[in-house]
């Protein structure tokens, strides 16, 4: 019997549940006939999500929370940001208010060329109101994960860094 350790490859099924106006909702789940593939310990889960997976084996359910800070942090308010209308304007200084307008996801690039998303909360003659904290900022993560299959890595895993085949990447 396999056991959830470092260099396994890792299949769950989870349920991530948050809180909205006093009730947990749920903000995320796997796909049934779909589970979530990740090679323990690469560092492409938060690191509470590994820790409380560590040691499981196949069959076995675990519920844990994850706090704000542990998750995707606090908010920030300095990270909403006006950014300038014009910015949104295309050649004949037109908006596509299907795309900008409050509650869509927008993918943005800085000056540096990195790309990031922020969700739109106002729309004024000006500028947009945009928030460039991750959505789950702030919030507590309560999640219910069970251990589907586990694994040994290949070497041509371990040395990329990530799974490969179902569920996982195809070179």
């Amino acid at each position: 019997m396999l056991l959830v350790n470092k260099d396994m490859v890792v299949s769950v099924h989870y349920e991530l549940q948050v809180d909205k106006d006093g009730q947990l909702v749920t903000a995320d789940k796997s796909n049934a006939d779909q589970p979530l593939v990740y090679l323990h310990g690469a560092g492409m889960l938060l690191p509470d999500f590994e820790n409380n997976l560590l040691g499981k084996t196949v069959g076995d359910t675990v519920s844990f929370k994850v706090s704000a800070e542990n998750g995707y942090g606090v908010r920030n308010e300095q990270d909403i940001v006006r950014v300038g209308i014009e910015n949104f304007k295309d050649k004949e200084g037109n908006i596509d208010t299907t795309m900008v307008r409050v509650g869509n996801i927008l993918p943005m690039m800085d000056d540096q060329g990195h790309q990031f998303q922020g969700i739109v909360c106002d729309v004024t003659d000006e500028a947009v109101i945009m928030d460039f904290n991750h959505p789950m900022a702030g919030k507590e993560l309560n999640f219910t994960v069970t251990v589907a299959d586990v694994r040994a890595a290949t070497a041509e895993e371990l040395a990329h860094g990530h799974v490969h085949g179902p569920g996982g990447h195809h070179h």
